[in-house]
């Protein structure tokens, strides 16, 4: 694919597999922001994914397949938070999606300085915030403050799980997105979920276009507060988890 056109086809039609309607202005901010981490990826690694048909579906598609697990489940946020952002997936695509205050968070600074300049180049910036603070320290900050928060392929489930807790606020909701999970993995993290104060909402499972591979979106409520104080303190989540 070589054309603008073209590309901007091939993704509205494969969003529209999904059920996903792009405007004309939301597909050219899409493939813009991902033609300036194709970019930025020849002096800062980023991804993995370096063609444009590949970034289409590994990245935008991936990205949208959390806008329309929210849309699916009848999530309403006035802001959400993206941790573990890396070249702004899926936050930048959710902020095109969605026109809501959001604020994308990587522990390595120059991700984020990276990510500042896309949010800039693609005007995003008087509503989308970033902060290169570890995602426990940017919590005792912004406690309870964020009705939706979202992660993608960032850490084991309980692991996640514990760190989104403190940032959502009371009914706000989490959406991890993973690839192929273990019953073990999956079991872990229902554990943590009930022991931080989250109710199980839904499993949506996708297979991407073209063998792409196989997305498992998961789905939880804030209906209580945890059973520890949270955010326990830096690293323990990782290191430590409640279950595993």
């Amino acid at each position: 694919m070589r054309s603008i056109s073209e590309k901007t086809n091939y993704l509205t039609t494969q969003a529209s597999l999904y059920g996903i309607l792009l405007s004309e202005e939301e597909a050219s901010l899409l493939l813009k922001h991902l033609a300036l981490v194709i970019q930025k990826n020849k002096v800062l690694n980023l991804t993995r994914i370096t063609s444009d048909k590949a970034g289409i579906l590994l990245h935008i598609l991936d990205s949208l397949l959390v806008y329309k697990a929210a849309e699916t489940n009848l999530i309403k946020y006035r802001n959400f938070l993206d941790f573990g952002t890396g070249g702004g997936f899926p936050g930048i695509p959710l902020a095109i999606k969605s026109e809501v205050e959001g604020v994308l968070i990587d522990s390595v600074t120059k991700k984020v300085v990276a990510v500042e300049e896309f949010l800039k180049t693609l005007e995003l910036d008087s509503r989308i915030k970033t902060s290169s603070d570890r995602v426990e320290v940017f919590a005792v900050k912004h406690k309870n403050e964020y009705d939706l928060v979202v992660a993608r392929a960032v850490a084991p489930l309980a692991t996640i799980i514990e760190y989104a807790t403190p940032l959502l606020s009371k009914n706000g909701h989490f959406i991890a997105a993973k690839a192929n999970i273990s019953s073990h993995e999956l079991d872990a993290g229902l554990k943590a979920a009930e022991f931080c104060g989250l109710e199980y909402v839904s499993r949506e499972t996708y297979e991407l276009p073209e063998g792409s591979g196989h997305r498992e979106l998961f789905i939880f409520k804030k209906i209580k507060s945890a059973k520890v104080k949270l955010p326990r303190k830096n690293g323990l989540a990782k290191n430590q988890p409640l279950f595993s």
